[in-house]
């Protein structure tokens, strides 16, 4: 018997697509660098009992095992690595709401459930799930938890781990571990919890967590400020958090170049204050009190912070604080229309930011003369998207082979701010490299050693994330 007979023998046909036209959507990767055609097959569960079962069926036959959510990662995470002996495992299927209690703050949902649905059963109950990313329609709270999703609330609410109570979990051998707690306060052990949220699925599979939820917002004021120098958004950053009563939930980052990207490639896109600035600063405050007067305040911070924030714009509604958003959410698809680009996920102290900004630009202008920085991100938390566009005068082809040489000139000057090089997109086979050359030997030492205890046989995502040289 075939292997691919095998798991339709133990499986089920209906979990089991074979090569062929209905495997294509599952191999497509986002940037298109780690496109696999070698896959064995894609199995679909239903339930964690069926997740179960596939994974013990891939241990038995010998097969190696890439988890996949909604295949929005851009670090080839999700991707198979060109082996004969791997199969794709689709959580898509396992995307039920198992619980919400709004007196508790709580919901519990399967991995397969995207982002956008787990944000509506909060809704539906009079409450608030804060993660919120551009992806949020396809994207699957599975593989947010597995890559520790960031996003535009961080600054607020924190990345993915911050909002988790507990997870349930397939391991190496089949076996399930049910750590599925609503509870705020538990020290009777190891935190496994941790382990496994940013694993990017390399010591288990993620079926289902229970998430923290909120009050929602109620009232909400947002503005666009413009600026002469990232010191001068690092300094304004810190005086709206003072003065606002620490209510800002969003700050974005944005350079003069990106904000032409999206008003030449984009639609709908429209220059936000009448003069252009070097930087521009996108800043949401939100409160779940009706009456906390969030516009004013903001008002009063801006006209108080002594000219750093001169020229600024208030949303006088919600339609001009979306068009506000289209610009920063535009950036990435606009990029393209200039030419190919080198991306790069990474964050420092905020303090160290401005410094990073010079650094980095110097440094890859000289590795590579006319290439356009791109810089734009979350500044409340430290993290950019420090992205390079190929210069004017090169063609696509002989930019992008720079890649891994731009890729550690970036990273140096990462690595001197003790910053990190995968702030909010993961590791994947994008990056594993970068792990070994520039974590601490001891810190790979301990990575080694969980992959190696939770899967000896290196049968879950092999080649992500754990450095080369581990398991």
């Amino acid at each position: 018997m075939s292997v691919f007979d095998s798991l339709i023998h133990r499986l089920g046909a209906d979990e089991v697509i074979a090569p062929g036209p209905a495997m294509q959507p599952y191999l497509r990767e986002q940037r298109g660098l780690f496109a696999d055609r070698s896959v064995v097959a894609v199995l679909r569960p239903v339930d964690t009992a069926g997740a179960a079962r596939a994974v013990a069926a891939c241990a038995e036959l010998g097969l190696t095992v890439v988890p996949q959510g909604g295949n929005t990662g851009l670090c080839g995470g999700a991707a198979g690595r060109g082996e004969a002996d791997t199969v794709v495992l689709s959580l898509e299927r396992l995307n039920r709401i198992r619980d919400i209690q709004a007196d508790d703050f709580s919901i519990t949902v399967e991995a397969g459930c995207t982002l956008a649905a787990v944000q509506a059963a909060a809704a539906s109950v009079d409450r608030l799930f804060p993660l919120s990313y551009a992806a949020e329609a396809e994207c699957q709270i599975g593989g947010n938890l597995a890559t520790n999703a960031g996003g535009m609330n961080v600054l607020r609410y924190g990345n993915a781990r911050d909002l988790t109570l507990g997870l349930e979990v397939v391991l190496a051998d089949g076996r399930v571990w049910d750590g599925l707690r609503s509870l705020r306060k538990d020290n009777s052990g190891y935190d496994l919890r941790d382990l496994f949220i940013g694993a990017e699925g390399t010591l288990g599979l993620i079926t289902a967590a229970t998430l923290k939820l909120f009050p929602p917002v109620r009232e909400r004021a947002t503005a666009i400020v413009g600026l002469a120098t990232a010191e001068a958004a690092v300094a304004l950053f810190g005086h709206l958090r003072t003065e606002s009563g620490d209510t800002v939930t969003s700050c974005e980052l944005m350079g003069r170049r990106p904000l032409e990207y999206t008003l030449r490639y984009a639609t709908d896109c429209h220059d936000p204050l009448p003069a252009p600035h070097p930087w521009y600063l996108l800043v949401e405050l939100t409160s779940s009190a009706a009456d906390a007067q969030l516009p004013r305040r903001l008002e009063a911070a801006l006209a108080a912070s002594h000219g750093a924030g001169s020229d600024y714009r208030i949303a006088r509604g919600p339609d001009e604080a979306a068009d506000f958003w289209r610009l920063r959410n535009s950036i990435p698809g606009a990029q393209k229309g200039a030419g190919a680009s080198i991306k790069n996920d990474i964050s420092v102290p905020t303090v160290a930011m401005p410094a990073f900004l010079t650094e980095a630009s110097t440094a890859v202008e000289a590795a590579c003369p006319g290439v356009r920085v791109c810089a734009f991100g979350h500044l409340g938390d430290g993290n950019v998207h420090f992205n390079l566009t190929r210069p004017e005068a090169m063609n696509d082809e002989d930019f992008l082979p720079q890649w891994g040489a731009l890729t550690r000139v970036v990273n140096d000057r990462v690595a001197a701010y003790r910053g990190s090089f995968a702030a909010e997109h993961g590791v994947g086979q994008l990056k594993p490299d970068e792990v070994g050359r520039l974590k601490d030997p001891v810190e790979q030492d301990l990575m080694r050693a969980l992959k190696q205890a939770l899967d000896p046989d290196n049968r879950l995502n092999p080649g992500k994330l754990v450095p080369p040289g581990g398991g």
